[in-house]
């Protein structure tokens, strides 16, 4: 698509594009190259503990949580061969333990379970009218993640072209995007501000403080992660997130937790292809 000023916005959220989330410095474990010692340095150094090992029915776990990591890369100095940056990392998800990956040292075999949870998959929300009005609510990050986000408006990104709308008004909103911890100051606010969002809603958490509170977990001044304060429907990890790994997040959770017929017209046909664009079929 062509801007009038002739230049060209990139074909996103495509799979192509959003699964290409480069400059993420998330990491991605090998496991033939595992080892308990490489785990326990790499565990040892991690500053969110966001890597741990677990002992399990006479097993020993390596657990890996990216909602908590900040991609510091303090895992890679320790254990380069068998933590590596991941190329591409579009992982999220819409429940707290779809960020989470498990596996056991002994034989390096991946444990977690990487499906969608049933009550996810059965459970029907009718979200949108003919767009999607996404209110964005800081209630204290350190802002990189708002930087990330503000991307999304600009003329490589242009997220408006699919009907999804950025509004300076809870009340306007299908959406809320959350980033950063809630400090104390702000659970108030934070609550009244999803109060204020008309149902059906969505609530999203963005980024390693979002998700899990990230370095400010158990700060004096902060309650926690978003879901201590309100109910969280979608994460996108990240310290932080790239624009593509935020339109990757934003439609995988659009695109399960709605499933209905879009309305006519332009842009119903716009966000219907956003859902869609990740479906072979």
């Amino acid at each position: 698509m062509k801007s009038s000023l002739g230049r060209r916005s990139q074909l996103i959220p495509v799979e192509a594009l959003s699964g290409n989330c480069d400059g993420s410095r998330m990491p991605e474990v090998r496991p033939g190259l595992l080892t308990v010692a490489g785990a326990q340095l790499a565990a040892d150094v991690c500053p969110t503990a966001a890597l741990a090992l677990e002992r399990q029915a006479g097993t020993l776990r390596l657990r890996l949580d990216y909602g908590k990591c900040i991609g510091c890369g303090g895992c890679h100095q320790a254990a380069p061969e068998a933590f590596i940056p991941a190329g591409q990392f579009t992982r999220s998800g819409v429940t707290r333990d779809e960020l989470i990956r498990t596996w056991d040292l002994l034989d390096g075999r991946e444990v977690s379970d990487t499906t969608p949870s049933e009550s996810v998959r059965t459970e029907i929300h009718s979200l949108m009218g003919r767009a999607l009005n996404v209110r964005q609510l800081d209630p204290g990050s350190c802002n990189g993640c708002e930087a990330e986000i503000a991307a999304l408006t600009n003329l490589c990104y242009d997220l408006e072209r699919f009907g999804i709308h950025f509004v300076a008004s809870p009340k306007h909103a299908d959406m809320l995007l959350v980033t950063g911890p809630v400090t104390r100051n702000m659970a108030e606010a934070v609550r009244n501000t999803y109060a204020a969002v008309p149902e059906p809603k969505l609530v999203v958490a963005v980024g390693a403080c979002g998700v899990s509170g990230g370095l400010f977990a158990g700060s004096h001044a902060v309650v926690g992660p978003v879901g201590a304060v309100i109910p969280v429907d979608g994460y996108i990890p990240g310290c932080p997130p790239t624009p593509a790994m935020l339109v990757a997040g934003i439609r995988e959770v659009v695109k399960r937790h709605s499933r209905r017929s879009w309305p006519s017209g332009k842009t119903a046909r716009r966000i219907s292809a956003l859902v869609d664009a990740s479906d072979p079929a």
